[in-house]
């Protein structure tokens, strides 16, 4: 059994990690960050959850380049293939669950 206050959580570095569970594979893990990550693409779904902060989520469709803000309680979710990078606006707290290793 775990609790996890996430606001009081932070990290050594941008999108440093509090690993909460590992369910077959599938990863839940909390990331603080106030830097920009790198444009990727998971090797499976993702699941990503804002719990603290804002977020601007860029994302491409069908080779074009998309946006959406994303505030506290929203959720993205990163089909397969899906090539993504987040930028938060200050610090943010985001809530991840995607296969163990994913990039």
């Amino acid at each position: 059994m775990k609790i996890i206050r996430s606001k009081e959580f932070k990290a050594a570095q941008a999108w440093g990690a509090k690993d909460i569970a590992n369910m077959n594979g599938i990863t839940t893990r909390l990331h603080w960050t106030d830097k920009p990550y790198k444009w990727h693409i998971n090797d499976g779904e993702e699941v990503f959850v804002v719990l603290d902060g804002v977020v601007k989520m860029f994302y491409k469709e069908n080779e074009i380049e998309c946006s959406t803000t994303l505030n506290a309680g929203d959720i993205f979710y990163a089909s397969i293939g899906t090539e993504h990078v987040a930028h938060p606006e200050g610090e943010a707290r985001i809530l991840v669950v995607e296969n163990e290793g994913s990039v």
